[in-house]
């Protein structure tokens, strides 16, 4: 038995109260589906900013009306330390997934980016330690590499933020830390390289590159690269994502207050997923076989090349991904294909 299914057996075994913020979004109700799945007691939290009611549908008709009855949603603000506090109560673990994402979002509006990421954030972990929670898991970010040269990536050198945004992901790191230190607090951040998968909005000037390409795709739209298509990411799908926070919530005190990669340690250029994300698709949309892609100019605030060392996580946390990048791209594209808008 590897760590993630002991950890499974354990809450299957226990149930704890849960608190999930960003609950309707992207990440935050994936967590929820496999949360409930596990018979845990969840308590979800979104202002629906970023998320949407029909992400938290889909959980209610995947884990059934039995597990759903579990779920408790508090449509609330973390910016408000009021809201923050009255989610924390009664809770034994916080997996934090509020934020607002993009850094081209960051650079247009710097100061909606920190009141969100860094108010929103020190509101949360307040909250927590006042309502004595276990364990306070995290949404760090890639971002906070920055500048820094180096391949693959690892936890303790980092480079000069390109972004507001890194600059919001990078605070949170150093206000973990201190309550760590200050309050003996445990917290885990998990800095998440390109997270992709089902419910991951396509919509919007700041959406994830794989639904918007995909929707291109089908629609036989326009789809555009920044730069030649040469960048590159460690693309990661959203159930490696939910393993880390698992085990990041049960590991051990030794584990605590520290960052961890959540990749796969791997490389895929834009160029590539292009040509992967068609092939897969071509089967059932024929003209996606000849679709090129226009190329425009590099985006401001971006790194060229993104790349994670995960030993970090795979030692203290027993963090193994289940799935590569061509897993799952073919896992999230009937789930694409089924629900994204036509």
């Amino acid at each position: 038995m590897n760590k993630i299914q002991d950890v499974q057996q354990q809450l299957r075994q226990h149930s704890y109260h849960w608190l999930v913020t960003g609950a309707a979004g992207f990440i935050g109700s994936n967590l929820v589906e496999a949360l409930l799945k596990l018979n845990q007691r969840v308590t979800g939290l979104d202002n629906f900013a970023t998320g949407h009611q029909h992400n938290l549908d889909q959980v209610r008709e995947l884990v059934g009306e039995a597990a759903w009855s579990n779920f408790t949603f508090q449509q609330a603000d973390i910016r408000s330390p009021e809201d923050c506090a009255r989610a924390c109560t009664g809770v034994d673990f916080v997996l934090h997934q509020a934020a607002l994402g993009s850094v081209p979002r960051s650079i247009a509006n710097p100061q909606l980016t920190n009141e969100t990421n860094i108010s929103g954030f020190l509101n949360m972990l307040v909250a927590a330690r006042d309502a004595k929670v276990k364990r306070f898991v995290y949404a760090a970010s890639s971002s906070t590499y920055g500048d820094h040269p180096d391949l693959p990536k690892v936890e303790d050198r980092i480079g000069k933020p390109l972004s507001p945004y890194a600059v919001t992901k990078y605070v949170n790191e150093l206000y973990a830390d201190v309550f760590g230190r200050t309050y003996g607090f445990e917290s885990i951040g998990l800095r998440y390289f390109n997270v992709f998968g089902p419910r991951q909005d396509p919509n919007g000037a700041y959406a994830a590159v794989i639904p918007k390409w995909v929707m291109a795709l089908i629609r036989n739209e326009e789809l555009r690269i920044n730069g030649d298509g040469e960048t590159s990411r460690d693309f990661c799908y959203v159930d490696n994502v939910v393993q880390a926070n698992l085990l990041a919530a049960m590991a051990g005190s030794d584990a605590a207050n520290q960052v961890y990669n959540v990749a796969l340690n791997d490389r895929t250029s834009l160029n590539q997923l292009h040509t992967m994300m068609t092939g897969l698709l071509a089967a059932r949309f024929p003209h996606v076989a000849a679709h090129k892609p226009t190329y425009v100019d590099f985006r401001k605030g971006d790194v060229r090349h993104s790349q994670a060392d995960i030993s970090k996580a795979a030692t203290l946390l027993g963090y193994a991904p289940t799935h590569r990048i061509g897993d799952g791209l073919k896992q999230a594209m009937d789930w694409y294909v089924d629900n994204l808008p036509r």
